[in-house]
């Protein structure tokens, strides 16, 4: 009876369901997505799109056994196996569950007469980040048997090398693997290259492999500007708007917020060292930490700012929200990352990992004022070239900042110019680390954050290394976090003088405002 009621159904009715259910999601208004996703599936029960559509929705949730559900049926109906099973890890994949994603890719290579290279080399990528770099490497050889001279197996097996600091080797695989390749492959390709030749210290190599990427990454890079531009125009008058007394207000505020939460942010400026810090807190046992999630975003602040119109300013919005308002944020975002983490908070101090709330600390104080606040420093030049040499891909508003050295060391300004600006007004707590004080006394910071942040000393916390083993870091760092300390990314930014020297003027009032002029 279902099957035929879908054919009746109006496919404009449908697609106007989904782009309704789209709408809802980029106003992160998650309830009403999932509504519309539901109602669509039920008139339109054979659709396959839908039915990962829906299934992405319940995963970003959290509620995976639900994802799950909606996921085996789209597999279940479809005479296209391999195809959709690839499609709902990638779905899973998305939403961060591995296990997910790896089991429905396992059954992929089961169907032997479907079985593609893709396939393959998806599995194998899990296994790369999860540590399983024998299976990845069987995985990646029976790629290149079904399809000699695939571009993105060849990319993995340059990567595996080179984790393996086979460097002549993983330079081969990239040079063949480059022209071969589709436009995301080749971006890919491009930065793998670019940290291969860093690593043999051929430098001037290595930044015209960098520049090679963001050639290819400036094509589609224009909406997401214009974009951040509006973006910084907000921030620029909000940072005019703060006042001492605001922030007085808002942090003698959590005297009518009960009960007070253990919540610290972990901020700063992405690629400054706050993955390091990050894992390190996480070993403690009573300590959990939330790794770049959307959860502040998506559960506390946006449900304020739906209650007015498109473009209200965040003072405004922050200070016309109602207790009852505040109070269902912190409930809703406390929710979400129990859910994400899969435990109760209720006897730990969650560190909410995520340096792009930096630029929110407004909305952070006002809504958490009990927050302790971490902010993770590192000399500018070797953020800004980091920044500049990670592989981002695909392109995205932040990251579109990366598209050259100059707008590179812009957005580290906008940045860093918010927490110069927000510091003195902070009433909640708040410690500077050093990335490079990290790398010389791990100890004698670990002991001091942890004593900052009223926890107990606990030794384990000098082993994060092998704590990163047992779970998957989201982190571009992965792999970094899995080894003991090293420096060589200590002062790298001298290595590209020439290329940062136009730059640094730029950067000169952040280097006297840090202590690294």
């Amino acid at each position: 009876m279902s099957m035929k009621r879908s054919q009746l159904v109006s496919q404009g009715t449908i697609q106007r369901m989904r782009h309704e259910a789209e709408h809802a999601w980029n106003e992160r208004n998650l309830d009403l997505c999932l509504e519309l996703l539901e109602r669509a599936s039920r008139l339109d029960p054979a659709n396959i799109q839908i039915l990962l559509q829906l299934g992405r929705m319940y995963g970003m949730r959290y509620d995976y056994a639900a994802a799950e559900r909606v996921f085996d049926k789209a597999i279940r109906i479809t005479p296209k196996k391999v195809e959709i099973l690839a499609a709902a890890a990638q779905q899973a994949k998305d939403f961060y569950s591995t296990h997910l994603a790896e089991g429905y890719l396992r059954s992929a290579i089961q169907q032997e007469h479907e079985i593609t290279a893709e396939v393959l080399v998806k599995l194998a990528d899990i296994y790369e980040r999860i540590r399983r770099t024998n299976d990845a490497e069987h995985l990646i050889a029976r790629a290149l048997q079904k399809n000699p001279g695939y571009a993105p197996a060849l990319l993995s097996s340059a990567r595996l090398a080179a984790r393996s600091k086979q460097f002549e080797t993983a330079e081969r695989l990239l040079r063949l693997a480059i022209p071969k390749a589709d436009s995301d492959t080749k971006i890919k390709g491009w930065y793998e290259l670019g940290a291969v030749l860093d690593r043999q210290e051929r430098y001037d190599e290595a930044m015209e492999a960098f520049l090679q990427a963001k050639v290819i990454l400036r094509r589609t890079a224009s909406p997401y500007i214009e974009h951040l531009k509006r973006v910084r125009k907000h921030l620029a008058q909000l940072r005019e708007s703060l006042s001492d007394d605001l922030f007085q207000r808002w942090f003698e505020f959590q005297n009518e917020l009960q009960p007070l939460h253990r919540l610290a942010l972990l901020g700063g400026h992405p690629r400054s060292g706050t993955t390091l810090l990050e894992q390190l807190l996480d070993s403690h046992p009573g300590i959990v930490s939330a790794e770049e999630t959307t959860h502040f975003t998506d559960y506390a602040y946006t449900p304020l700012q739906r209650m007015h119109p498109m473009g209200t300013p965040m003072l405004r919005v922050l200070e016309s929200a109602s207790k009852d308002a505040i109070v269902k944020a912190r409930s809703d975002y406390y929710h979400a990352s129990e859910l994400c983490i899969g435990k109760s908070l209720s006897e730990k101090l969650l560190v909410d990992k995520n340096p792009s709330l930096t630029l929110t600390l407004p909305s952070l104080a006002r809504i958490f004022p009990e927050i302790k606040i971490l902010l993770v420093l590192r000399d500018p030049r070797d953020v800004c070239l980091s920044c500049f040499m990670q592989p981002f891909v695909p392109i995205q508003q932040v990251n579109s900042s990366y598209l050259s050295l100059d707008t590179t060391v812009e957005e580290y300004g906008e940045l860093m110019k918010m927490w110069l600006m927000v510091k003195p007004y902070l009433k909640s707590p708040f410690l500077e680390i050093r990335y490079e004080a990290m790398i010389d006394d791990l100890e004698l910071v670990a002991r001091n954050v942890l004593n900052f942040l009223q926890v107990p000393w606990h030794a384990g916390v000098l082993n994060y290394d092998q704590h990163a083993t047992q779970k998957v870091v989201r982190s571009p760092t992965y792999v970094d976090v899995t080894q003991k300390l090293f420096t060589r990314a200590k002062g790298r930014w001298q290595n590209y003088e020439k290329f940062m020297a136009p730059h640094l003027e730029k950067l000169d009032p952040f280097l006297k405002a840090f202590g690294y002029d």
